[in-house]
Parts: structure tokens; sequence; C-alpha cells
């Protein structure tokens, strides 16, 4: 009865009715006429209107209550067996935009299409960390043509930091038969083969390989080793063997084997934007020392800016807190001459370091949005002008215009004597720069500290940080990558995303 009020545009008490009936009788959902008029009369009853047109009404309905239409009465239910219906529900709900003809080969359905695989496995669309102990990683699963494919995103190969992401599938799901989707696991060298989803609970879900000798290499496990080393890292055992690296990465690898069975996925939210956010949040891949390049997750609270970590090392693991930025500090860099002076960039910063434990022992307060050291030295919360990012020059010109005399003019920057760098390609100007934590560690995350640095705001792509303990330097930008299905539903949940993370790994 609710579906026919919405459709009828009546409530139960507008004539809107349906009539028990004997069987072979037809049933009837009738609409009231309205007020008398002279001219041609229209249709009485939905039953009465054209299928085409019916097709049209129903067509516009969400996937999700065709169901509850089909139990109106028999006719609907032979016109929710019209295939352009669910082609309509399948592009417009999910963005398939296959020719759906080829279906008929097989005779699968679009509506099997709708049902039995989008509907069916919707709740693990978006974006998803597996939990590959310290290590981490990044998937998306999408609808990709018919199928629903997982694609495990790699970073570039070191220190390539710039270069665009590598995409590896991990399983998919089709329709081969009208029965049920099948899943295969897409891991290993020998093509598909036999795999399973469950949906463990909301947000979670665990994949499992059938056929695990699909994963084997003849040549055994230094075989498996070379192939990985080449097509997931970009290295050779002799790139290794001179960086000194070889109990490192080996260990990574042995590790990662242990999860090719099984393997459990948590969702994880693309940051929101906010208006006044220094720059957009979202994805980045960093390099890290010896670690090579790692994927991390830039988002603002408030007067902090947080860097978390998406994949991860032995030392610090996937999901920590890598960066902490203070935006209410910022640091006024010297000359290019004085800034080659390593002593002198980290007087900048310790000096703000010292600022801060004075302000704290005056307030007695260690706030960690800095609201209250802020309204100390009598500054607003976020005293600080976003930079302008493209696409607000499309926007009117008096507020171009505004942008364009208050956005922070670049200033010169080189990297002090002594510092080490995964690259020497890196800007040679930057916007702003920040007082900020890093997060430093001993292998197997032992004996956690924050460590203070310099945040380097390049440009709305890329960022830097230079960590003062390590003498070392970290350039991030961005990834390109469009993430459908992956906006977090509000601040609250990101928020609560962001803290359950901590504990995946502890």
């Amino acid at each position: 009865m609710a579906v026919c009020a919405r459709l009828c545009g009546v409530g139960q008490s507008g004539g809107c009715r349906r009539r028990g009936l004997e069987d072979g009788e037809e049933d009837e959902v009738r609409i009231e006429a309205g007020p008398a008029h002279s001219g041609p009369r229209g249709p009485r009853t939905l039953l009465q209107l054209p299928p085409e047109i019916l097709v049209e009404i129903f067509s516009s309905l969400p996937g999700p209550e065709l169901p509850s239409l089909a139990q109106v009465c028999r006719k609907f239910r032979q016109i929710l067996n019209t295939d352009t219906i669910w082609k309509r529900r399948c592009k417009q709900e999910y963005g398939v935009c296959e020719n759906l003809r080829k279906l008929e080969v097989t005779g699968v359905s679009c509506r099997d299409v709708y049902v039995k695989l989008l509907h069916q496995y919707r709740h693990i669309l978006g974006l998803w960390q597996p939990d590959i102990g310290p290590y981490g990683g990044l998937l998306n699963v999408v609808v990709d043509g018919l199928f629903i494919i997982g694609w495990m995103y790699l970073t570039p190969h070191d220190p390539h930091v710039d270069e665009p992401m590598r995409l590896k599938p991990v399983f998919r799901i089709h329709l081969m038969e009208r029965k049920s989707a099948t899943v295969e696991c897409m891991y290993g060298h020998k093509g598909p083969h036999n795999g399973q989803i469950q949906i463990v609970k909301k947000d979670e879900f665990c994949t499992k390989c059938l056929q695990t000798d699909y994963h084997r290499m003849s040549g055994g496990r230094q075989e498996e080793f070379r192939t990985w080393l080449r097509e997931d890292l970009g290295r050779t055992l002799e790139d290794i063997f001179h960086e000194h690296m070889q109990e490192l990465i080996l260990m990574k690898f042995i590790y990662i084997c242990q999860y090719d069975n099984c393997l459990t996925y948590r969702r994880i939210y693309h940051p929101l934007s906010q208006p006044d956010d220094l720059l957009c949040p979202g994805f980045f891949k960093g390099t890290y020392g010896s670690h090579g390049l790692e994927i991390v997750m830039l988002s603002f609270h408030g007067t902090l800016a947080k860097v978390t970590k998406i994949t991860g090392d032995p030392n610090v693991p996937a999901c920590q807190q890598t960066l902490e930025i203070d935006l209410t500090r910022p640091v006024q860099l010297p000359d290019v001459e004085h800034l080659r002076n390593f002593d002198e960039m980290s007087r900048l910063v310790l000096d703000v370091q010292a600022q801060i434990h004075r302000e704290q022992r005056l307030t007695g307060s260690d706030e960690e949005d800095g609201r209250e050291v802020a309204a100390v030295r009598g500054e607003p919360g976020r005293p600080l002008l976003p930079v302008k990012r493209p696409e607000d020059k499309d926007a009117n010109k008096v507020g171009a215009e505004e942008n364009d005399e208050q956005e922070a003019p670049a200033h010169s920057f080189v990297l002090p004597d002594g510092v080490t760098a995964r690259s020497e390609e890196y800007p040679r100007s930057c916007k702003m720069c920040f007082y900020g934590t890093g997060l430093i560690a001993g292998h197997g995350f032992s004996s956690p500290e924050r460590t203070p640095g310099l945040f380097i705001l390049f440009d709305e792509d890329r960022f830097g940080f230079i960590w003062l303990e390590l003498k070392s330097f970290s350039l991030y930008s961005r990834m390109r990558d469009k993430f459908q299905r992956a906006d977090a539903p509000s601040q609250a949940a990101f928020d609560e995303m962001l803290q359950n993370m901590q504990s995946w790994t502890t």
C-alpha cells in the first residue's frame, strides 16, 4: 500500500486500494477521479496506463524498492521482468555502461546482474585496508564493466614519488550463470581461480583463495621472490645487496606470503574537505628512508593537520599517525644561503618547540587542538589563508582576484646540508612552513616517540617533512586516482574510523 500511495500521490484514504481476488481475476489499482470536467477522460487505474509508461515509471524508482512493487499485482510483476528497467538501474546506481545485450548469450539478464551481483555485493564497494601486519595497503573495490574488481594500489617504484600509482587486481566477481555470482582470486601468475568472499560484519569482509597452488611458481620461493621484487618493488637482488636491505625486504616477502590464502579488509574513508583547509585532504605517496615509498592520508582537524599511514613498515606500522602539524605555528624560513645550514634550520624549529613548552606550563594545558595555547598568544584558531586550488580559478572573478592578492608568495627552498633524501628531484620553492612532529620507533614499533620537524607546503599536490632527529627528508605527492563510494558519511564517522585504525595494529 505504501508503494501504491507513492505512485498515486495520495494517502491510504485517497482511494488507492487493492482487492483480494480469485485466481485468474485481474488485480486493480484505482486512482480516484478528480473534479468533474469536460473533455476526454484519462485512465482511472494504473493498470490502464500503457505498459511503456509503466516501464518508464518503474525505471525511475530505486532498485531496492522494486521487489515490494512486484507484490502489488500480477501485471506489475510481469512488467518488472522487463530488462529495460534493470538496465537503467544498473547504469544509474552502479555506473554500468557496458552493452548488456551480450548477456543474452549466457542467459543472464540485467535483472540477474543487478540482484545477484551489484546489489548483493554493494557492501564491499569502496576503499579498504588489508590486515597484513604492519604493512597494510589500499584496496579499491569498484564496478568495472560487468565485473566487481578489487584493485590493490601499489606505490610507484622508489624513489619516483610523482609517478602514478600501479594497480594490481586481487579478486573479481562476475556472473557466469543465472544461479549465483562467481568469486575468483587473481593473485599469482596462473590466471583467475576459485575464491570466496565473506562479509564478516559491517565495514569488514574476508577473502579466501581455494586454490593456493595457483600462487606457486615452478622455480620455488626463490623465483617467486625475484618476481615479487621486480613487479612490486621494481628492484633486483643486486639492488638490495648494494643497499644492505636483504633481511628487511626478505622478511616483508615472507610476511606477505603468509596471507596469500585468506585476508581481512576493513573499510576506510576518503577524508572530508572543508573550505578553510590548507589544501585538499586525501591520499598521498611519500618517501620513508630505506623503507621506500608508502601511502599516507592527509586530514584536517581544527588547527591540526594529521598524516596517517595507510601502508607501513616494521618500524612504524600502518594506521599510525606518522605526522602531526600545528597550523598555528608557522615557521619563517631564512634565505637560501642560511637555509643550507642545518643548525640554523634546526634552531628555528626547536625555538617553536620551546615556545610551546613554555605556553603549556603557563596555561597548565596540553590540549590536542591547540586552541587554548593560541588564545594565550592572542591569535585566532586558524590565522592562515588556504592555498588557492585550481578549481577556484573558475569561480567568480572578484573572488579569484581576492585570492590572488592574499595567496602566500613562493619562497625559495633548498634542503639543508647533511639532510638525506631519496631523490634530489624535490621542488625548489614552497608556499608555507609549519612546526610539526613525526613518529619514529625501533624495529617492531618499539619505543615510539614524537620528534620535532618542519612541514613544508610546496603546492596543492606536494608537501614535505624534515625529520630533525633523523636528518632526513620525506617528499609526499598526491594520488590523482578517482575513488567512488569512498567519502565518509559524516565528519563524526571519519573521526571514529581514524580512532579505530590505531587499534587495528596494536
